[in-house]
């Protein structure tokens, strides 16, 4: 057979396997399911969207009869206001050093603990992981009294460090970071070993580039418990105005017994959550690689 033969034989396009049209009823779930998810995301996002309007409306609007999706009116009053009568500026630092201080504290301890659990080899170390994750299901109102006669001890109470300290080691963190590390391959740490390196340098040198979404996931974790906290940082903080977080400044001043100052309120919370989705943005790409490697589904 001839080179121009095997040509003439070669399917033509009208004779090539087409793909089969896609089912009816195929298309019809896809429709089903996007139309589901655009409903529940709607619904999700409604409740922000709810803060938005009232942060930007009004009293006289927020008391008039009916329902109303948008401002009548738009106002910056709800914003500009709290900054004026209180120290807005000083609650928000506050609230910034704790998180900063605790997220850094925390994901150092969390790593080295999580690595120690995984890749060491020493006597009782499960018993004393199993151990650790009891601790998990103590409630934390259970410990505030026994923690906050040893910030007294200490002589940390009414002091920032009162609320640091006792943050700084989250066992849930030394899970999630054990989960991760056992992902790893023993054959990296052993290779590292073989060539000299002790355990703290093959820690920082071959297993820590590897962690960036385990980092990721627990400073975004930690950072927005401490952001949000307000039982604690109450209670440890000895009702200083001046060491007061965003969270419980916001909560004694503008909620009062009888009425509230909604507009403010929703103004201010508007600002809280901007530091948490700033953070979410910059460490999207990594959370939820960090926690399917780590066995969170």
């Amino acid at each position: 057979m001839t080179l121009a033969n095997t040509f003439d034989t070669a399917a033509t396009p009208d004779e090539q396997v087409t793909q089969p049209p896609i089912p009816r009823r195929r298309r019809n779930f896809t429709a089903l399911k996007i139309t589901v998810a655009i409903i529940i995301s709607l619904v999700m996002f409604f409740p922000l969207y709810w803060m938005i309007v009232t942060a930007f409306s009004t009293r006289a609007d927020m008391y008039a009869p009916g329902l109303h999706l948008f401002p009548r009116t738009f106002t910056f009053e709800n914003f500009t206001a709290p900054f004026i009568k209180f120290p807005v500026g000083q609650w928000f630092s506050n609230s910034l050093v704790i998180a900063v201080l605790t997220t850094a504290i925390t994901v150092v301890c969390n790593l080295l603990a999580g690595y120690a659990f995984a890749k060491l080899r020493f006597r009782g170390r499960n018993p004393l992981f199993l151990i650790l994750l009891s601790t998990m299901m103590i409630p934390a109102q259970a410990i505030i009294v026994p923690q906050f006669k040893l910030s007294i001890a200490l002589g940390l109470y009414g002091n920032i460090w009162s609320v640091i300290l006792p943050e700084s080691a989250v066992i849930f963190g030394v899970f999630l970071a054990r989960q991760f590390f056992i992902a790893i391959p023993d054959e990296l740490v052993e290779a590292a070993r073989v060539d000299g390196a002790g355990h703290f340098r093959t820690f920082l040198s071959v297993v820590l580039p590897l962690c960036k979404p385990l980092i990721a996931v627990l400073v975004l974790l930690t950072f927005m418990g401490e952001w949000n906290a307000f039982g604690w940082p109450l209670v440890a903080l000895s009702g200083d105005q001046n060491l007061f977080t965003l969270p419980i400044g916001l909560v004694s001043n503008l909620q009062g017994q009888y009425t509230s100052n909604y507009g403010a309120i929703m103004a201010m919370n508007l600002l809280m959550i901007l530091p948490v989705v700033i953070l979410f943005i910059a460490f999207q790409k990594y959370f939820v690689e960090g926690l399917s490697r780590s066995g969170i589904k």
